[in-house]
């Protein structure tokens, strides 16, 4: 049976009482309050108990926030269907019956409000931070805010039979007005919400932005992005400019692990094999070089004045890159004195085709 259909049957038995109108509207009052309770009860009862055998207490909060609008709302619909029964002055019933839709449009708009300050909760406690951080839950608890505000305004101009097309229209155009004065802030702002959707980086990874600065994320907001460099001055990167750029997340893909390279020149006539032997050497006594994926050495071309070698490892962090190539290319300069393995440097021969000539 539809709300419909239990408006008029109420009306009907309320007319097969009697004449009299107030006991017609009595009875209609009564009737659905007492829907209400049998609602009330459901809501309640049955599905309450059902929500509580739940492993979290979600929906047991929200059958508490439900059950009262839902009450209240048949009670509101009992005198305002009482109160035209009743056939008061024109003026007398429009007042009435306006106070009473606003009475019910203000019980839903705080259960909503409620309702969604108890999802925002919730989403916060999740093990998925994706959505929880950067600011973007909080951006979507204000949107929500701003849709259920706008809906009952909504409902109270048609609660008082208001036109609403020109305030539509007046909003907007204060719209489009407000879009082209923050169209920088507007376009940080939406880009700000597709890198949290998108997740190209997250705070902790070190990235590369396409002019050059390289750092770890330590806020994503919906404006900006802040990121820690080496040197400890923080950069704070407009979302747009990230958003239309290349940027290098060292910390992306399968695993957060960093390869390193050291490049190593040493002179023709040393025996590779002992060249390859002696990097691989240190590479093993390196503790932060990782042994899976195992050291490498590669004999990558020959020089201009020596034979290039690249020592390839990885470690475990980003952020230890800069030290432990240092300290391979201590170990490695070490490592060469010591086996006498010579590392050239750029040499230029003269010859001298004619002498000038001596004046006595």
């Amino acid at each position: 049976m539809t709300l419909t259909d239990l408006i008029s049957r109420v009306q009907q038995l309320a007319e097969f009482i009697g004449p009299n109108v107030y006991l017609q509207a009595a009875i209609i009052a009564v009737t659905f309050l007492i829907a209400g309770k049998i609602a009330d009860w459901i809501i309640s009862g049955i599905i309450g108990r059902f929500a509580r055998q739940s492993s979290n207490d979600f929906d047991d909060q929200i059958v508490e926030l439900v059950h009262r609008p839902v009450f209240m709302s048949f009670v509101l619909l009992g005198l305002s269907l009482g109160t035209r029964r009743i056939g008061l002055p024109e003026v007398t019933t429009f007042i009435t019956v306006g106070i009473l839709k606003t009475i019910a449009i203000f019980v839903w708009y705080s259960t909503l409000m409620q309702l969604m300050a108890l999802v925002v909760r919730a989403f916060s406690r999740t093990r998925n931070r994706k959505i929880v951080q950067t600011g973007m839950l909080s951006l979507l608890h204000n949107v929500m805010k701003i849709v259920v505000v706008a809906l009952t305004i909504y409902f109270l101009f048609l609660a008082w039979n208001l036109d609403v097309t020109a305030w539509l229209a007046s909003a907007g155009i204060v719209g489009l007005a407000l879009s082209f004065a923050a169209k920088d802030t507007l376009s940080n702002l939406f880009a700000g919400v597709s890198i949290v959707m998108d997740a190209p980086y997250k705070a902790g990874d070190f990235i590369i932005l396409e002019s050059g600065e390289r750092g770890v994320v330590t806020d994503i907001g919906l404006r900006s992005t802040r990121i820690l460099t080496r040197d400890d001055v923080e950069i704070t990167v407009p979302n747009g400019l990230i958003g239309n750029g290349k940027i290098i997340n060292e910390a992306g893909g399968p695993s957060s692990q960093h390869r390193i390279r050291v490049a190593v020149g040493v002179a023709y006539g040393s025996d590779i094999d002992d060249v390859i032997e002696v990097l691989t050497r240190v590479a093993a006594d390196q503790q932060e070089v990782l042994t899976s994926p195992e050291p490498r050495v590669r004999f990558r071309s020959f020089g201009d004045s020596s034979l290039d070698f690249e020592l390839l490892g990885w470690i475990a962090k980003p952020v230890d890159r800069g030290r432990v190539k240092h300290e391979l290319n201590c170990a490695v300069y070490k490592a060469l004195n010591k086996n006498k393995i010579e590392i050239p440097y750029p040499q230029r021969d003269l010859h001298v085709r004619t002498m000038p000539a001596t004046k006595v």
